[in-house]
C-alpha cells in the first residue's frame, strides 16, 4: 500500500528520530503478520499475499490517519493552490459496464493525479507533524502502483496534460484532497483490485 523516501532536516533531533521509528514499526509488523498468515499451510486455493484485502485496509486506515490529522492541524496545513483529482464516488451502473482494461485505466490515472497532489500538498505544508502522514501517503500510492503491476496490470503512460481527462475534479484545500484520498481507495482502487483476475481463487 515502496519505494522509501526521508525528508525534513539533515540533522533530525534523535528523540523525534525514534518516535518517527516507533510508528513505523507497527506498521511494518502489521504487513508481515498478514503476509505470514497468508502463507499458513492448510489454506484452500491460495490468491496472491497482495490480492488480502486486510492490505488494502491497511492502506485505507493511514489514509484515514493522515485525513484526520490534517482536520485537526490549525497552522502551516494549507495547499498552496488548487490540484486535479480523481471523481471518488462510483456510478455502478457505469463501472459494470466497463471492461477490465478500462477499469485499470481510471484507477491508474488517478493514483498518478493523487501522487501529483501529494507532492504538491508535501510542498506547501510547513506543519512537522503532518510530513511523516503525507509522505508515508506518497509511498503508499508507489506500493499500490507496484501492486498493480505485479497482478499484470498495463503499464500506465501519464498524459501529457491533465485538462483532457475525464472524471476528475478539483480541490482547493488539503482535507479535500485527503478525504479524496480515502475514498478513492475505498472505491474503485478496492473494486478493481477485488476484481482481477489474478485475485481469483481460482486463477492459476
Amino acid at each position: 500500500m515502496g519505494n522509501r523516501r526521508t525528508f525534513g532536516p539533515k540533522h533530525e533531533h534523535p528523540v523525534r528520530g525514534c518516535a518517527h521509528a516507533a510508528m513505523e514499526f507497527p506498521r511494518l509488523l502489521a504487513l508481515l503478520l498478514i503476509l505470514l498468515d497468508w502463507t499458513r499451510p492448510g489454506l484452500p486455493s491460495p490468491i496472491k499475499p497482495i490480492c488480502d484485502p486486510r492490505v488494502l485496509n491497511h492502506f485505507i486506515q493511514e489514509a484515514r490517519d493522515a485525513e484526520v490529522t490534517m482536520r485537526s492541524c490549525r497552522e502551516g496545513c494549507a495547499l498552496s493552490e488548487s490540484v486535479t483529482v480523481p471523481q471518488s464516488t462510483v456510478d455502478f451502473d457505469v463501472w459494470e459496464k466497463k471492461n477490465a482494461q478500462e477499469h485499470a485505466r481510471e484507477v491508474q490515472t488517478g493514483l498518478w493525479l493523487l501522487q501529483k497532489a501529494m507532492n504538491l500538498l508535501r510542498t506547501s505544508v510547513t506543519n512537522v507533524a503532518l510530513h511523516s502522514h503525507i509522505d508515508n501517503t506518497i509511498r503508499n500510492l508507489l506500493s499500490i502502483n507496484n501492486v498493480l503491476r505485479s497482478l499484470n496490470i498495463e503499464e500506465f503512460t501519464p498524459p501529457a496534460s491533465t485538462e483532457e481527462l475525464e472524471g476528475t475534479w478539483t480541490v482547493s484545500s488539503a482535507t479535500e484532497l485527503l478525504q479524496v484520498h480515502v475514498n478513492f481507495l475505498r472505491g474503485k482502487v478496492d473494486l478493481l483490485l477485488s476484481g482481477a483476475q489474478a485475485c481469483q481463487r481460482d486463477a492459476s
